[in-house]
């Protein structure tokens, strides 16, 4: 019974090892279109440390099933451990999750904290339950005053004020973000009601929108077409709707785009 067990755990060790292995090839990650190909490697980084201790754990598993079970030929010893071997494994242990996680955070400096190029595109990127408003400054490059007793979701959704003559030529895109292909873009990050989270997944890109903040990231798109934005945050029973879509044009063909575009007052 006990070499049974001990050969059923390495099987499903074996098997669940294999799936990951055709998960690499053919259920991996979309297409990448920006410059945080890292997230990539250090996620297969953190895999390979966390699979080879998941495979040598549950061998180890199997055989002490095996070499130890129960018999009628002598009792258990009890053993009070090995000092030593314990030090060292957890030195070991705590030094790879270390290393690993300083690596991880290489990525997360460069989107929160490094400043955007000045020349940036900018855009302002705000959840309501259950769509994305996206806002874009007009040729004077501000943002015009929100006004949150000014909200009308048929006329004026984000509450611009109509008195701040910088909101003048702002433009406003429901549901629909577009941005210039190989220029940065600075976005701006905002919540109408509820947190929800901002997420596309080509960009390698997922970040909470807060109520009451304003949360900076920036980007590049590297790929010309159109891609998904989706919610990645429970925020009510539409969260399954919360949906947008994100293009990436040719540089001049999206200053034309939003030179076309009406501004929202």
């Amino acid at each position: 019974m006990a070499l049974a067990l001990a050969v059923l755990i390495w099987l499903l060790t074996f098997g669940i090892t294999l799936l990951f292995i055709l998960a690499r090839t053919h259920w991996w990650f979309p297409e990448l279109i920006s410059e945080y190909g890292q997230i990539d490697s250090q996620f297969v980084a953190t895999l390979l440390v966390t699979g080879v201790a998941f495979i040598v754990s549950h061998i180890a598993l199997g055989y002490c099933i095996y070499r130890y079970r129960s018999d009628k030929k002598g009792e258990a010893l009890y053993s009070h451990g090995n000092t030593r071997l314990e030090i060292v494994w957890t030195i070991v242990i705590a030094a790879t999750f270390i290393v690993t996680a300083f690596f991880g955070q290489r990525v997360w400096f460069q989107l929160h904290l490094t400043t955007p190029p000045p020349d940036a595109q900018k855009v302002e990127v705000t959840g309501q339950q259950f769509a994305w408003v996206f806002r874009y400054p007009g040729p004077d490059g501000k943002f015009g005053r929100i006004d949150p007793t000014k909200i009308d979701d048929q006329d004026n959704p984000l509450g611009i004020d109509p008195t701040d003559p910088d909101g003048k030529d702002d433009v406003v895109s429901r549901g629909k973000l577009t941005v210039p292909l190989n220029r940065p873009v600075h976005a701006i990050l905002r919540s109408k009601d509820v947190t929800h989270s901002f997420f596309i997944p080509y960009l390698r890109i997922k970040q909470d929108t807060v109520p009451g903040m304003n949360i900076s990231i920036h980007f590049t798109a590297t790929k010309l077409g159109i891609y998904e934005i989706a919610c990645a945050e429970l925020c009510g029973l539409g969260h399954y709707k919360m949906r947008g879509t994100f293009e990436v044009k040719d540089g001049a063909e999206f200053d034309q785009w939003l030179k076309s575009q009406s501004p929202q007052q």
